[in-house]
């Protein structure tokens, strides 16, 4: 190709059920001219073959296989070959709409835009072929200054709009220039968006969803117990708070958006230590669940914080009483029903 006007960088690891039908998205997409950078990162399942035989047959893919070290030094690999004007980021177990990278190509170029941000879908699997599917959107907007999306972006984050980077195209030429790259730490789409945005000056968003999420599956990283969860939410939110003291935006509603989205992964952090493959005693739980409610960062959050639902003001009853046995059982009861009943789960997390 003369002109390469995306770069699709793809880390790939133990997905050989779901990487076809990812790679054949991007292939039937209506905008031609891109790349794909798949990068094969120590895969112990077929994922990497596979990953070959669809490139033996389309030049537009290049296939990286490279010892095992986690999707930030996969992508990051990937990011020092890439010669599209944009760059895109794609989950090997998820799959696109065909007019994605078309349509956040023409917004960009149309409004010189250094960040694309779309809708998409979050498809929870409770059964081989039946899903539960919910929509992340906000309405179509240019923003017409760097102090105009700083004083809008908590909405953005209030609907999950800015925490992955598979529902955006970023201009290389700025990622370049930043020296911008994925940190080598759990969650490390959120880091990387938030060093984006953090001077980010024209940025569109597009209503339309294009991009869907499969959540539910049982091997991924984000539905395994984690020891350090507590320490890494924590360190999140200084993250959070530090970007929004950078920008000197202190306006009420973005304060609170702050404090809820904290005290809503404090629920997340109990249901994890309640989680059955915690090793931990029934009295080294509770001892955590202790800690971590009486915490002055709670304090603060509760103080703030106005959920959106009767089920989210009811969740916190417990943890604003203090009563840890209350927590517990709580906790015990969302790992349950996120274990037992997938569907449930996922519909009660929607309407948080």
């Amino acid at each position: 190709m003369n002109e390469i006007k995306i770069s699709a960088i793809m880390p790939v690891y133990n997905v050989e059920k779901y990487i076809g039908k990812c790679i054949e998205s991007l292939q039937k997409q209506t905008l031609a001219e891109f790349e794909l950078i798949a990068v094969d990162d120590g895969s112990p399942d077929n994922s990497g073959k596979i990953c070959d035989e669809y490139a033996a047959l389309d030049p537009r893919i290049k296939v990286i296989h490279k010892e095992n070290g986690g999707a930030p030094s996969a992508r990051n690999a990937a990011m020092e070959i890439a010669r599209g004007k944009y760059l895109y980021f794609m989950d090997s177990d998820d799959w696109a709409e065909e007019t994605m990278l078309e349509d956040m190509y023409n917004a960009a170029e149309a409004n010189e835009a250094q960040l694309v941000i779309s809708g998409y879908y979050i498809d929870t699997y409770y059964s081989d072929t039946e899903c539960y599917s919910q929509e992340q959107s906000f309405p179509t907007t240019v923003f017409s200054s760097r102090e105009d999306f700083r004083r809008n972006a908590y909405k953005l984050f209030d609907l999950n709009l800015l925490y992955t980077p598979w529902n955006k195209l970023f201009l290389r030429e700025y990622i370049e220039k930043k020296n911008i790259r994925f940190k080598n730490v759990f969650w490390d789409d959120f880091p990387f968006n938030l060093d984006v945005i953090k001077d980010v000056e024209r940025v569109v968003v597009l209503e339309n969803k294009y991009y869907h999420f499969m959540r539910a599956r049982a091997e991924s990283e984000t539905a395994k117990y984690r020891s350090d969860m507590y320490q890494k939410r924590e360190e999140e939110h200084g993250w959070m708070t530090e970007l929004y003291d950078y920008w000197s935006v202190k306006d009420a509603e973005s304060y609170e958006m702050i404090q809820r989205r904290y005290i809503e992964r404090v629920v997340g952090c109990v249901e994890n230590i309640t989680n059955s493959d915690c090793s931990l005693s029934l009295k080294e739980k509770k001892e955590e669940i202790k800690k971590i409610i009486s915490s002055d960062r709670v304090k603060t959050a509760l103080r703030t914080a106005k959920p959106h639902s009767t089920m989210m003001k009811m969740i916190l009853v417990p943890i604003k009483m203090k009563n840890v046995t209350l927590t517990y059982l709580e906790g015990s009861f969302i790992s349950r029903v996120k274990r037992t009943n997938t569907k449930l789960f996922a519909k009660l997390k929607a309407k948080r």
